[in-house]
């Protein structure tokens, strides 16, 4: 059927607005889709920012984290000698509350790693040696003082035997006690990290006492009592240490060291000594005493240090040498003696122990110090020109050492030490008291 053409256009009109009423409700679906599409990716980039904000601040916290725990372990290995230790680093700054959903920025450091330190911890000191350097262009200062006592029984014989079983004469017993304080002042100086020099100035007063009687001699009975005193200096020493690697963590410290030690102090061939014989009665002895070896030394020696939180385990092995004399004359009275030629056995020493801190101030250490000392070569020059063999024998001395230390403040510390003889050469006690100081 043919319609008109107006009837055709309006025909046209009406299925075009019905072709746009259906179109419009899905264009409409489409472009709600689109925005909110977008609005959810910018959520999702939102959210990544924050989140790797939130990264980099845990790690900036993780890195605090981690130099907090070094410097207590710094802390938990400090011996305490007043001021030697390098400072606690600083702390990283802390996260902040709340991060803002800001633009990303340019990542930022997380922060440097904790440096390993590279000096062995501090420990309260019981041997001669300490166990930490002096930092570079720092003055230590240490004054001591030390009491030791040693007492022991002497015999004589005065007289001749015919068998030894026989004795013609008189046995001459006694009991010697021995004391010795020791004032020494001991500057120590860091040259570098690694490096460092000391001096030590010991200033020495002794007493000695003399108990004795005849044995074999009815007719004297009697006691003897003696005392003997004698100050002066001792012998300068000169010490030069240096540390042969770095070590750090649990991996131990190696210090080298090498001891000069002077002949300044009165030696025991300068001191009078009376050997003449009063009836049957000995009065032979030193009438005053020593303050020096009378022999210039060297020493060389290595310490080990094994950080083992919170302790730290020590040793050390050393070797002493001893320059001989020739022609020395002997200050007696009654008899003359010369020496021909004097050598003095060499000390292999070693030593361990282990230092424990208590906290922030407080430390103990306990050890164990042995020298092994060796046949002194000697022989006396007779009248005739030709000399005698003095024979030696070999003596061990054994010292059990505890230690203690406090740290008044970060430049003084005070240490105390006790060492107690294990063998019967060595002396009975030694107690020690040292106040270093930095400057």
């Amino acid at each position: 059927m043919a319609y008109p053409p107006s009837v055709r256009y309006g025909l046209g009109l009406g299925a075009a607005g019905l072709l746009a009423a259906a179109a419009g409700p899905v264009a409409l679906a489409a472009e709600d889709g689109v925005a909110a599409l977008e609005r959810l990716r910018q959520q999702i980039e939102t959210q990544m920012r924050e989140i790797e904000l939130l990264k980099q601040n845990i790690a900036r916290q993780e890195g605090a984290v981690t130099e907090l725990r070094q410097t207590l372990g710094k802390l938990r290995g400090r011996g305490n000698t007043g001021g030697d230790s390098a400072e606690a680093p600083a702390v990283l700054a802390q996260a902040p509350a709340k991060a803002a959903p800001a633009a990303p920025a340019a990542p930022e450091p997380v922060g440097q790693a904790p440096e390993q330190p590279t000096r062995p911890p501090e420990i309260a000191p019981i041997f001669e040696q300490p166990g930490v350097l002096t930092p570079p262009g720092k003055w230590i200062v240490e004054p001591s003082l030390q009491y030791a006592y040693s007492s022991s029984n002497r015999v004589a014989l005065v007289g001749y035997t015919v068998i030894p079983a026989i004795l013609i004469g008189l046995v001459d017993v006694r009991q010697v006690k021995q004391n010795t304080f020791t004032g020494n002042l001991a500057v120590r100086r860091g040259i570098t990290n690694r490096f460092e020099m000391e001096a030590r100035i010991p200033y020495v007063y002794r007493f000695d006492s003399y108990l004795g009687r005849e044995i074999a001699s009815p007719d004297r009975v009697n006691e003897i009592l003696t005392d003997v005193d004698s100050t002066g200096i001792g012998d300068v020493e000169v010490i030069g240490r240096y540390q042969l690697n770095d070590g750090g963590g649990t991996s131990p410290y190696y210090i080298a060291s090498l001891r000069l030690k002077s002949r300044t102090g009165k030696d025991p061939f300068e001191v009078r000594t009376n050997f003449t014989i009063d009836g049957a009665r000995l009065t032979g002895g030193q009438e005053e005493l020593p303050t020096g070896s009378g022999f210039y030394v060297l020493q060389p020696g290595l310490t080990v240090l094994v950080p083992s939180d919170p302790a730290v385990f020590f040793g050390g092995v050393s070797y002493q040498y001893s320059f001989g004399r020739d022609d020395v004359r002997a200050n007696t009275v009654g008899s003359e003696l010369v020496y021909d030629h004097i050598q003095p056995g060499g000390v292999f020493g070693f030593n361990f122990g282990m230092g424990l801190a208590l906290n922030e101030r407080s430390s103990f250490s306990i050890g164990y110090d042995h020298l092994s000392v060796g046949k002194t070569e000697s022989s006396i020059l007779r009248s005739d020109g030709s000399s005698t063999s003095v024979p030696g024998v070999r003596v061990q001395l054994g010292t059990l050492l505890l230690g203690y230390s406090y740290r008044l403040d970060s430049q003084q510390t005070v240490n105390l030490s006790l060492g107690i003889g294990v063998t019967r050469d060595t002396p009975d006690m030694q107690l020690t008291l040292r106040m270093p100081f930095t400057l």
